[in-house]
């Protein structure tokens, strides 16, 4: 492992890479501290203590806990998720949508530039919410806000929006010139900056006597176990077998190689959760920003994560968007194309149409015991947070996250290290050869 990192900065562009992903990210962190004009957040800080495990916890930790700062970053990258799921969407119903979708680079770029005007749109809208939000909660918390009216939620709102622009700007540079998911990464650096807080919480509960030895040993061994079973599914593929066709030409022989065709347990990765709780937000946020009895009966138990309604949304969401992301990034007809262009086939199926369904239908089957999987480590935080009151940054739907995107990014960079005929991360070069071995030649 160690020899595997020592050979990153021998790879002139991948070290580049993670350079830059490393300032943008350090950047990221710095704008949130950066406070909203006209408001206190050492008061922010005193609402927030209690909010562990409900829906301004939440809210706070996908921020990257910016809520709490009251920065310029508070919205987080949430709206651009939003916005990105309702294009998604859109795009199986519009005609249009539809149509630039499969003209390739040019029309993602069309695409893309729609849901940055999204994006701006439910910026303006949560920021609004947001503004008035922060000025109800002045009345038992004063000097929260310190000038209240039509210019300071104007300022807010365009504060707001700029600062989640920005976020989304950098996530688009780290994806294109760095190492990794931007968005994701993001995300990720905001929930693995609060974890220390969070393990200080959580010795000071045992050390005041609020938690017992055996309560802390089932906590870590909950958390521990998480981890394992979240590699485990994260690296679990199902090999569909691959034939190719011997040809000759003139003298000699082409093909005849075995292969496989490699489809993930959780082709949909960390998106679902993400997706999930994007869209449980907005609505809960607006209710919580608004002095409607109504609208807050209505929407309350959505926003509380120790509501069983709230856990059935939840994992109806998550694997709703498990198929959906998988439908979106893989096409079982264009995979079957390319392997009969190619002269292969899976032995027992005919090529062409009934390939298709038959990669369809495994991949269905996997996606369903993926989705039920990534359901399952989603609700383990709602289960701790009522029974032993732990900080929520030790929830499956965090460990997912952290350790999804780790998985991903390390793999990119492993990919890297191999592509430039180093060993990988874990080892195995040398005699051996790499550690992830190409195809067989026949």
């Amino acid at each position: 492992m160690a020899s595997g990192f020592g050979n990153i900065p021998k790879i002139p562009e991948l070290r580049k890479r993670l350079l830059l992903t490393l300032l943008l990210l350090a950047i990221y962190r710095i704008g949130v501290f950066v406070t909203v004009p006209g408001v206190d957040r050492n008061v922010m800080k005193q609402i927030m203590s209690g909010a562990s495990g409900t829906f301004l916890g939440l809210f706070n930790m996908f921020s990257g806990g910016a809520l709490k700062q009251l920065s310029i970053f508070a919205l987080g990258i949430m709206p651009y998720i939003s916005a990105s799921i309702i294009i998604q969407l859109l795009t199986v119903v519009v005609p249009h949508l539809e149509q630039l979708n499969k003209e390739g680079e040019a029309g993602r770029r069309k695409i893309n530039q729609y849901t940055r005007y999204g994006t701006v749109l439910l910026c303006i809208i949560q920021g609004y919410f947001m503004a008035t939000w922060f000025e109800s909660q002045n009345r038992m918390y004063p000097g929260l806000v310190l000038g209240a009216g039509l210019g300071f939620r104007l300022m807010t709102v365009l504060t707001l929006t700029s600062g989640t622009i920005f976020i989304m700007w950098l996530g688009e540079q780290i994806t294109e010139r760095g190492i990794g998911n931007g968005i994701s990464l993001i995300i990720f650096a905001g929930i693995v900056a609060n974890m220390p807080d969070a393990i200080i919480k959580l010795y000071r509960q045992f050390h005041r006597g609020d938690m017992g030895i055996l309560n802390l040993a089932i906590i870590v061994f909950i958390v521990v176990a998480a981890i394992a079973v979240i590699t485990f599914f994260e690296r679990a593929y199902r090999k569909i077998p691959v034939q190719y066709a011997k040809r000759v030409v003139g003298r000699r022989m082409y093909g005849g190689a075995s292969s496989h065709l490699p489809l993930k347990v959780n082709m949909a990765g960390v998106i679902p959760p993400i997706f999930a709780s994007s869209l449980l937000m907005f609505p809960a946020q607006i209710a919580s920003f608004t002095d409607s009895d109504t609208i807050r009966r209505f929407i309350q138990p959505l926003s509380n994560p120790a509501d069983w309604r709230y856990n059935l949304v939840y994992v109806t969401l998550i694997i709703f968007f498990a198929f959906f992301y998988t439908a979106v990034t893989f096409n079982p007809k264009d995979v079957a194309d390319n392997m009969k262009k190619q002269g292969g086939f899976i032995p027992g199926i005919r090529p062409g149409q009934r390939t298709a369904e038959y990669i369809d239908r495994v991949l269905t089957r996997i996606t369903w015991g993926g989705s039920i999987y990534v359901s399952l480590v989603c609700v383990l935080p709602n289960l701790m947070q009522a029974r032993f009151n732990v900080p929520f940054y030790f929830g499956g739907t965090s460990l997912l996250i952290v350790v999804g995107v780790a998985l991903d990014t390390v793999q990119q960079i492993e990919g890297h290290l191999i592509t430039r005929h180093y060993e990988g991360l874990g080892g195995g070069g040398g005699k051996g050869g790499p550690r992830i071995r190409g195809r067989r030649p026949a």
